[in-house]
Parts: C-alpha cells; sequence; structure tokens
C-alpha cells in the first residue's frame, strides 16, 4: 500500500475536514441550547457562539484552521412570563440569541463543506491507486 502525499490537496482537505468539524461542534451546541434561559432573574441566557477561521500556511499552501470562538453581541430578545424564575421584575426573561433555523440551515451547509473536503481525499486516493496501477503494470 503507498504512503498518502503529504502536503498539497491532503493538506489542504484536511484542514478544511478539522475546521468544519469544530463549526459542526459549535452549531450543534447553539442548536442545544436555543431554548436554555438563565436559571434566576438578572442571569443571562446562553448566548450564540461564532466560529472564527483564518487562513494558515501549510507549506506553500494555504489551509483554514479555527482561530477562536466568539459570543454573538446580538441582544437578548425578550418574552413575556411572570412566573419564570429568571423573569424581571417587569415579568420578562432573557431568551438566547440563537436563531434555530439559521443556525440549521448552517449546520446543513457545514456538513455539505465537510462532505466536499471527504470527496476531495477519496478522489485523490482513487487518482493515486490508479497511477500505482498503471506503473505495476509497466
Amino acid at each position: 500500500m503507498s504512503k498518502p502525499i503529504e502536503g498539497g490537496s491532503t493538506a489542504i482537505a484536511v484542514s478544511g475536514l478539522q475546521a468544519q468539524k469544530k463549526r459542526i461542534q459549535i452549531l450543534a451546541e447553539n442548536i442545544a441550547n436555543a431554548n436554555s434561559t438563565a436559571r434566576t432573574a438578572g442571569g443571562e441566557p446562553y448566548r450564540r457562539q461564532i466560529p472564527v477561521f483564518k487562513v494558515e500556511q501549510m507549506g506553500g499552501d494555504e489551509g483554514v484552521v479555527l482561530s477562536g470562538v466568539k459570543a454573538d453581541p446580538k441582544p437578548f430578545p425578550q418574552a413575556y412570563d411572570p412566573g419564570h424564575p429568571a423573569a424581571n421584575a417587569a415579568g420578562y426573561v432573557l431568551l438566547p440569541n440563537v436563531n434555530s433555523l439559521a443556525e440549521s440551515l448552517d449546520l446543513k451547509q457545514a456538513m455539505k463543506a465537510y462532505e466536499a473536503n471527504l470527496n476531495v481525499l477519496d478522489t485523490q486516493d482513487a487518482m493515486e491507486k490508479a497511477t500505482l496501477s498503471i506503473l505495476d503494470k509497466k
């Protein structure tokens, strides 16, 4: 069996896989906490997390890495629920600033990007095997 070629398209595709995996994890956490309010009055609900990526040199090529995660600065929506333990004096509860529909669509896009990077690796592997097969016949 041949050793895979290091760098080039392999490194780029692997960096894409790793970045999308982390993105998927963050999106899943956002979706899971879309209804997580504070437990007590005056507390903050879950704040949406946003992955931040950067380009990184990989030999002569460029890949992508997660450079950090930042909290979404958008304000929390409010709902009137005076019986809720986290309700303020006026009876309003702060809700997470997570839009479940937008997060689900972003998750779908991240999964497609992950799949595209897998396809790059599969195609490269098939090309390497075909090349070795041709060379073995000579």
